[in-house]
Formats: C-alpha cells, sequence, structure tokens
C-alpha cells in the first residue's frame, strides 16, 4: 500500500505519464520474447528532469527501471517487475546533424530508418540496418549493439559510436566519448560514480591475469558480431591499455549493455556516405543448407554488401503470407536455401564485371543450382521477404512456434560450414527441424527450433538445446549473442561461454556503474533461470471461448491473438509507407498498437476469471481506437486479423453490457436509410438543415463539425428498373452480377449509376437482384448474430449464379470485400462462401481483368488530359490491391496517375463520425493523406473508390473526391 502511495505521488511529479492500471502493465508485460512479466508501472517520461526523478524514486524504493524504446527485443531486454520507462513517445529529436563532420546527434526514440530519411539530402545514412529498421530505435540500437543485414560492409552500433551523454544510477550526468591519455588520467581523479567507474574499470583491466582470461576467452576480432557479456574486451583494446592505438570510449561498453548500465539520453553517431547507386544481387538457390553454408566462404571473397540466408522454412512461410507472396517472383524450384547476395558500383560497367565474377564463383563451387540476378525494385522485394522472415516465424499455425533462444549464435566464417554442421546434428538428437535464416556472410545464421512452451517437455528442450548449443559455440571460439543480446534467454549462460573469472569481472563492472541494480536487473548478470517467467504456463488448462466467428484457421480466437510475437510492424511510421497501424500513429502510444490490443487480449482471455471472458472494461479500452482498417491482416507478418478480433470482441461484451443506442442506430443505419429514402426531400432537409441537422449530432453523439451523409433523391435499385433495358445488352462482351451494397444504394447513387453506365458503354451486360445489405454496418459496431444472418442471406443467394464465367462484382470496397473476408467466418455454408469469395471482385479488380483479356481498351477513351491522385481503401490495401485502380485509370492515354501513399483517410465507416473520435480520426487523415491532396493543383482530379474516404475527404480539406468509375465514366468517348 505504501509503495502505491509512492507511485501516485510519483504520478502527480512527473510532466509525463505514469500508468499503474492493469491495462497498461499487461500489455508491457511482454516485448518480441518469450518471456512475461508484469511492471510495477509504465513511463513516459517528457525530459531528463522525469528520468532524474524516476532514478531516484527507484533508488530510494528498491525497485528497478526497464529502458524501452520499440520493445522488439527478441531475448527479453524490456521485461522486467520493475517501471517499464518508454522513450519512444517524448525522446525522439534529431538534435544536430553536421554533414561537414559525418555525425549526427540524436535522442534514443530516433527511428533508425527516420533518421536515415532526413540524412538522404546530405548524402550521408546510418548504416546498421536491423530487419525492424522502420520501427527500431537508436536507443534500443545501442542497448543491443544492432547490427542487420549490412553489418559486413558498414560494421555495428559500436562501431559508429562517437559520444553518448547519460544519466548514470546516482542521478549524476556523465558523457562517453575518446579520451586522451591525459583526459582519462583526469577521469580516474574524480571524487564521485563516474569516477568510482573509471577506477575499478582500470584497475581490473590492468591486471595481466585479468588481460589473459579476456583475450582466452572472448570471441576473436575477426569476429565482428560478438555481443555476449560487457564489451570489456573493447576497452582493453585501447591504448589506455597497451593492447591497441584506438583512444578509451566508455560508448563501446555502453552498447550491447542492454540498458544495464547508465540510462542514455543523447547519442552521436558517425555517418558513412550513402552506397552506390547501381545495384545487383544474386539469388543463389541451394538443394541443402550444408551446400549453401559452404558457399558463403567463396561467395565472400567478392565485395558483398549484403550477404543473407533464407531457407526452406521461410520460404514456405511466405507461401501463405498476404503481403509477402508476391514478392517470391525469382524463386526457382523448391530450394533448401536461399542466399542473397548483394553487389554495388557507381557505374553500371563495373557492376556487371562484379556480378560476372560472382556468378563464375558461384558456378565454379557447383555448389548451387540456380542463380537469378535481381535489380532495382526486385531487390527491394527480395529483402523485404528476408526481412519478414522473424516475423513470419510466428505465423506457424498452432502453439509450436520457431522459439528464439539460440537464434544469435554467430562464428568466424572458416568455420560456420562445420559448426552449422554440428548444430544440425545436435538438432536431429532432439529431433527437431531447425529454421535457418539471416547474416551468413557475417557469419550469424539465426537457429531456431519449433517448440510448443505450453508443455512441459518442450521447455526442457528449451533449456538444453540451449546449453547444448552454448557449449557448441565455446568449442568454435564464436558469439552466443550476435546482435539480439543475451536478456533472459542467454544471460544464464555466459558463466559457461567465459569462465568464472571473467564473469565476476562482468558482476563488478555491473555494480560499479549500478551499485544499487535500478538498472534493468536479471540481465547479462544475475539472470534468473532462462526457463521461468515465460508467456505461458506449462501445461495449463487452455481456456474454451466459445465465438460467433469461426477461427479455426488460427485454431481458434485465442491463439489468433497469441500469434503476435511483439516483432511491433505496427510501430512503424508514416514515412514508413503501408496503413498500420493509423491510430498509433496519430497517438504514439503502445496502448494504440495492434500489438498491445493482442497482448491485453491474451492477457485477460487466459487470465481472466469471468465467465465472458470478453467482459472486460479494459479491453474495450485497448480496442477503443482499432478502426478496423485490417492492415494487420496483410502488413503484419504474423497476420494478426485484430478488425475480426474487435468484432468478435464487442458482440461478446454486449452479452453483458447494454450496447449504446449510437452503436444500435450506426449498426441499423440502413433501415434507416431505407426508411429516408421514402421521403428524400423531407429527409435531406432534416440532415443538412443547421439545427434539425444538429440536434441529430447531439442525439447521435456526432461530432458537430461533420456533415451528416443525405440519402439520394433515389435509389440506385429505382434507376436500375427504370432503365433496366440499357443494362440488358443482348450479345454483351460479358455478364456481371452487380452487388447493389447498401451505402451505393442510399447514399452515393450517382456512383452506382457511373458504374452501371459506364459497365454498359463498355458493352457488359449488369444484372441487379434482390439481396440484403453486406452487413458491414453489424460486423464494425460488433453485432455479429445480425452480420451473420445477412452472411448467409448472400451465401445462398449468390451460390448459384455466380461463377467463374459470371463473377460478383462491387462498387463500395467495404461491402464486396466482406465475401472474401468476414463471410468466411460467420458463413454457415462454408464450400459455398469459399466457392463464392473466389469470384467476388471490387470493380477495379473486374476491369483491370477485362483490360488485361484486351475486351477493354484506351481506345473507348478520351485523349484529354488530366492528372489524378488516387487515395485507397484500406480495405482493398489489406484485401486486393490499390495498383488495380491505378491500372485502370491510365487507360486513358493521356491521363496521369499516381498513387498517394496515404494509409488511412481516418473515417473508418462511423469511427469518425463520433465526437470522441473526431480529433483522432482528422489527425490520422493530417498524416499524409490530407497534406497531399492541399497541395494538388485544383485541377487535380482526387479519386477515392470509399464512401468514408471520400466524406474524410471533403470534411478534410474541402475537395470532392470521385469514385474510379465515375472518373472513367466521365472519360469514355462521346458516341
Amino acid at each position: 500500500m505504501e509503495l502505491k502511495k509512492a507511485l501516485e505521488n510519483l504520478s502527480n511529479q512527473l510532466s509525463g505519464k505514469l500508468y499503474l492500471d492493469d491495462l497498461w502493465k499487461g500489455i508491457y508485460a511482454t516485448d518480441a520474447s518469450v518471456y512475461r512479466e508484469i511492471p510495477l508501472a509504465v513511463s513516459f517520461p517528457q525530459h531528463e528532469e522525469d528520468l532524474l526523478k524516476l532514478i531516484a524514486f527507484a533508488r530510494d524504493h528498491k525497485t528497478s527501471l526497464i529502458p524501452r524504446t520499440a520493445g522488439t527485443s527478441l531475448a527479453g531486454q524490456c521485461t522486467g517487475d520493475g517501471i517499464v520507462v518508454d522513450v519512444s513517445k517524448h525522446f525522439t529529436d534529431i538534435i544536430k546533424i553536421d554533414p561537414k563532420h559525418k555525425k549526427v546527434t540524436v535522442q534514443p526514440g530516433v527511428i533508425r530508418d527516420d533518421l536515415n530519411r532526413k540524412l538522404e539530402k546530405h548524402g550521408l545514412f546510418f548504416g546498421p540496418n536491423t530487419s525492424t529498421s522502420n520501427r527500431c530505435m537508436i536507443g534500443g540500437m545501442v542497448g543491443n549493439n544492432s547490427s542487420g543485414t549490412t553489418s559486413i560492409k558498414y560494421g555495428t552500433t559500436r562501431d559508429k559510436l562517437i559520444s553518448l551523454k547519460v544519466l548514470l544510477s546516482d542521478g549524476s550526468k556523465a558523457e562517453f566519448k575518446d579520451l586522451s591519455l591525459t583526459e582519462y588520467r583526469q577521469k580516474l581523479k574524480l571524487q564521485n560514480l563516474e569516477g568510482d567507474i573509471y577506477r575499478l574499470l582500470d584497475d581490473r583491466l590492468n591486471d595481466k591475469t585479468n588481460q589473459e582470461e579476456i583475450l582466452k576467452n572472448y570471441p576473436p576480432k575477426e569476429l565482428h558480431r560478438r555481443n555476449t557479456g560487457y564489451a570489456i574486451d573493447e576497452l582493453l583494446s585501447t591504448e589506455i591499455f597497451g593492447l591497441n592505438k584506438d583512444p578509451f570510449n566508455f560508448s563501446k561498453l555502453i552498447a550491447g549493455s542492454e540498458g544495464t548500465l547508465a540510462f542514455i539520453t543523447e547519442i552521436t553517431l558517425q555517418l558513412d556516405d550513402l552506397p552506390p547507386k547501381q545495384t545487383a544481387m544474386v539469388a543463389a538457390h541451394y538443394s541443402s543448407v550444408d551446400a549453401c553454408m559452404q558457399a558463403v566462404v567463396p561467395a565472400m571473397k567478392h565485395s558483398l554488401y549484403t550477404c543473407e540466408m533464407m531457407d526452406k522454412v521461410i520460404l514456405d512461410c511466405t507461401k501463405e503470407s498476404l503481403k509477402y507472396r508476391d514478392n517470391r517472383f525469382f524463386i526457382e524450384g523448391d530450394p533448401q536455401g536461399i542466399l542473397m547476395l548483394e553487389l554495388r558500383s557507381d557505374s553500371e560497367v563495373e557492376l556487371q564485371k562484379q556480378v560476372k565474377a560472382l556468378l563464375q564463383a558461384l558456378e565454379d563451387s557447383d555448389l548451387g543450382y540456380a542463380f537469378p540476378v535481381l535489380y532495382d525494385e526486385q531487390i527491394d522485394l527480395a529483402l523485404e521477404l528476408r526481412k519478414a522472415g522473424l516475423g513470419l516465424l510466428g505465423n506457424l499455425k498452432g502453439d509450436k512456434k520457431a522459439v528464439a533462444c539460440i537464434e544469435d549464435t554467430a562464428v568466424a566464417l572458416p568455420v560456420l560450414a562445420d559448426y552449422i554442421s554440428d548444430f544440425s546434428k545436435v538438432m536431429k538428437s532432439y529431433d527437431q527441424q531447425a529454421v535457418y535464416y539471416a547474416h551468413a556472410g557475417a557469419g550469424e545464421i539465426h537457429l531456431r527450433p519449433i517448440l510448443n512452451l505450453k508443455k512441459t517437455e518442450d521447455v526442457k528442450l528449451f533449456r538444453s538445446i540451449t546449453r547444448d548449443v552454448a557449449e557448441l559455440v565455446k568449442k568454435y571460439n564464436g558469439s552466443l549473442s550476435g546482435e539480439h543480446g543475451d536478456g533472459r534467454v542467454r544471460a544464464e549462460f555466459i558463466e559457461l561461454m567465459f569462465g568464472k573469472k571473467v564473469y565476476d569481472l562482468l558482476k563488478e563492472v555491473k555494480y560499479a556503474f549500478d551499485p544499487h541494480n535500478i538498472f534493468n536487473p536479471g540481465k547479462i548478470v544475475d539472470a534468473p533461470a532462462m526457463d521461468v517467467s515465460l508467456r505461458y504456463t506449462p501445461d495449463r488448462k487452455e481456456p474454451e471461448i466459445e465465438t460467433i466467428m469461426d477461427f479455426s484457421d488460427a485454431d481458434g480466437v485465442l491463439r489468433l491473438a497469441e500469434k503476435c510475437n511483439g516483432s511491433g510492424d505496427c510501430r512503424k511510421s508514416v514515412e514508413a509507407g503501408g496503413t498500420m497501424c493509423p491510430s498509433y500513429r496519430a497517438t504514439k502510444d503502445e496502448k494504440d498498437t495492434t500489438r498491445a490490443r493482442a497482448n491485453a487480449l491474451r492477457e485477460f482471455l487466459t487470465n481472466s476469471d469471468k465467465p465472458n471472458r470478453f467482459d472486460h472494461p479494459e479491453l474495450k479500452e485497448v480496442l477503443d481506437l482499432c478502426i478496423s482498417c485490417k492492415g494487420c491482416k496483410s502488413e503484419c507478418p504474423s497476420n494478426v486479423d485484430m478488425a475480426a478480433l474487435k468484432a468478435e470482441f464487442q458482440h461478446q461484451y454486449h452479452k453483458a453490457n447494454k450496447p449504446s443506442f449510437r452503436d444500435k442506430a450506426f449498426a441499423n443505419i440502413t433501415q434507416q436509410n431505407e426508411r429516408a429514402s421514402k421521403f428524400p426531400k423531407f429527409s435531406r432537409f432534416v440532415m443538412t438543415n443547421n439545427f434539425t441537422s444538429g440536434i441529430a449530432k447531439k442525439v447521435l453523439g456526432v461530432a458537430k463539425e461533420r456533415e451528416l451523409p443525405v440519402v439520394g433523391k433515389q435509389t440506385l435499385k429505382d434507376y436500375y428498373l427504370k432503365n433496366i433495358t440499357k443494362f440488358h445488352l443482348e450479345d454483351p462482351v460479358k455478364t456481371v452480377y452487380l452487388f447493389n451494397d447498401e451505402f451505393t444504394n442510399y447514399l452515393d447513387v450517382q456512383v452506382g449509376k457511373d458504374a452501371l453506365n459506364l459497365l454498359a458503354k463498355l458493352r457488359y451486360k449488369v444484372l441487379i437482384i434482390d439481396h440484403p445489405e453486406s452487413g458491414r454496418s453489424q460486423i464494425s459496431k460488433g453485432f455479429l448474430s445480425k452480420a451473420k444472418e445477412l452472411a448467409n442471406k448472400n451465401v445462398s443467394i449468390f451460390k448459384d449464379f455466380i461463377s467463374d464465367e459470371i463473377p460478383l462484382i462491387g462498387i463500395e470496397p467495404s461491402a464486396i470485400l466482406s465475401f472474401r473476408d468476414e463471410y468466411l467466418r460467420l458463413a454457415d455454408d462454408q464450400e459455398a462462401a469459399k466457392k463464392l469469395a473466389k469470384n467476388c471482385f471490387i470493380i477495379e479488380e473486374f476491369l483491370k481483368q477485362e483490360i488485361s483479356l484486351g475486351n477493354i481498351t484506351s481506345k473507348q477513351f478520351s485523349k484529354k488530359k488530366a492528372t489524378v491522385k488516387i487515395h485507397g481503401h484500406c480495405h482493398q490495401k489489406a484485401l486486393s490491391n490499390v495498383s488495380k485502380t491505378f491500372d485502370i485509370l491510365n487507360l486513358p492515354e493521356n491521363y496521369k496517375v499516381t498513387i498517394i501513399p496515404s494509409g488511412c483517410c481516418g473515417m473508418a465507416g462511423s469511427f469518425g463520425y463520433e465526437k470522441e473520435h473526431y480529433e483522432i480520426s482528422m489527425r490520422i487523415g493530417e498524416n499524409s493523406l490530407f497534406p497531399a491532396i492541399r497541395k494538388a493543383h485544383a485541377s487535380v482530379i482526387i479519386s477515392a473508390n470509399g464512401t468514408s474516404c471520400r466524406h474524410q475527404i471533403k470534411d478534410g480539406t474541402g475537395r470532392l473526391a470521385q469514385h474510379p468509375v465515375s472518373i472513367l465514366r466521365n472519360a469514355l468517348l462521346k458516341a
């Protein structure tokens, strides 16, 4: 009770936030590792003064601080029972760029790729490049001494450190940088904690016995990926101790120390010139992992920029990934391993010489069977495939997962093939098929056993495999951690790797810096056993959770949430592109990430003692800002379908908590529009008159700034029936059924008319039959019983009409794509639903297909010039592709078309209308969409195929956006 009161007092003293509730603690209980520890609190310090107060509190109350940036650590570095200190929200300044000296100074919360975008105009970049580079932060990269795909050319983060500003455990400030001998001796005279640290290290590293032990037990310098323990070997290799002429710099020790020694506030980095622009990649295919490993040494004799590996397990994962399956274009046959070998040059002629030489060497080695060469965008696609490997491993169905425990070992290149051969024997002895991928050229292959850590026997394997591999790494004089750090999972074996004398020395280093053990305890030294505090309690009784949606594709709703492995793709910045995660991009709060929602669902569905495990206000809170964009369904390598999870949650939550009047009104909006359409003039007056519309907004809880949508003067169905002969063509090119969705039928009638007339002019017979609404509104508000009824009706109606020859096409993406998405979870007749889903298309997909078949040509359209900018619907991005819209709008030969890299518009159906969500909705729009539209000249045509998107663009910019079919309809040649 006293500690709780003290924490509440601390919260009042901080400028930033301090969260003490179960929701925040639950979502910060894990990182991207297999560990789970509920923290004491979660803090978002706003400035250095907050950090000093947190340090004082931890010292005074005998608790700890766990530094955290993006939280993508694989070894459990960001888990602990103290206060998690998240600097990712406020410590995000790029303080100074010094192009002349190729230096940059940043705060720890700066994202690596965002930094490089700022540096590009100076011709510079920060070289280390992790698979999480679009969301990982420089502070975390220092903490883990990250390196990534480019380390063979640009080294590790430690190699790039010039200086660090830190807070020590007593609250004092220090700057670690290169020191001359004179400056070093001055440090030894300081009468404070910093002086104590220098004196202890000076004494221990001058000891000849210690020097011998360090040199004997640490991996050789040739292995630049050595990240086990503290880097005291780096300090030894300086002019101070006579083993090298390099200046002494404590930054080298802080790199890789995982936040256990000091709290970093500023980082100064050495930058490199941008790499040569001419680039090629040889994707060398091998029939065995052994052949692949043997090929590394001859390949590395060439000047490679990357030398990465993917094995069959990773490659097979990509087959089912919505986002990455198209990236497999270069794969030939069924390789057991692929080496991705990148070459660069400023000269195309020189580049081709390098390619030719590399291909000759690979062929001479007689190890591989195919060597396709990739260029330009092809390389980016291939590297995306490799970078996705980490997340894709979490997408294995069921409880068996590729577990991160031995995935970070590194050995010198000459012994790599032998090491992997011996490693395979170890895995075989455990009847394991391991996963092999990543940085072959650096001697580091990410190796993962596939285990079910919900089972005691596999937890035992988790430990025994790690120990056996640690002994194997020691045999080959390698590093148990190459770049991911020791954390919780490997720290227990550091003494085995280095021996007791060196391990005791590491403990002395820790407690010289941190005598009260407040900085991230239990990492690197004095670690608990590697098989405790796991995410799952071994041999637990799996909760039985009945759902209305079918989650059998993930073995149930809980396992779908558990698919999130914490890789944090949902935290990527706006500038990184894509859609996910719109609400996080607006708030920068971890609570609003897909990862946090998955973590919260896992926590409460697993540990709830309520009959209805969904009946928790914390779940309502964490899912409140999920706008069901479906970005996570395609952009997250684990394909965690949070839109489906939210819909199911809302349905279950309604069982115990009465839905609001507004939720029911929005869910049943189609019925209201149907009634309004009978009196269109009166309805339009009510919805547009300031007084009456103001009352309607107040009653419904709609933001006063919004314009309410109004029904058309007639429904699309009425228009179709009155002009049916025009659409029932004789001898058509093809016959199609049009899904007359509820939005087009009542609200966007003109778009529907344009679609009908466009198809008729292009000689297509269009059939509209009686059918119910799509159920989109009910799904978005969690009224799944009604949505299921509608899905069943639509499947029953269309299953006998729709075929490969006669498709069902739709105008509003969110409605027609329900057939390809939610209906597969809701419909009772799954066979019919799956068959129907294959022949349901957004109208742009259908038109693109017809263009490809030659049934539609540019000769049918105007030659007038026009410029078009496209904003794509989120559901289209997730389940289809905006390129279809791009392709059809490029059909008029003088149309200049570009796609706005806009992410989500922020409206998301009713979300943006709701008064409490209005500000967030507009903030999402302001991230990229609104500025892009405002920059566009008034003559530019804005295209948006979503009804919500068009309303958001109108409210946010005043511009009227058109559906692509309206643009094409207007571009048709006049008869």
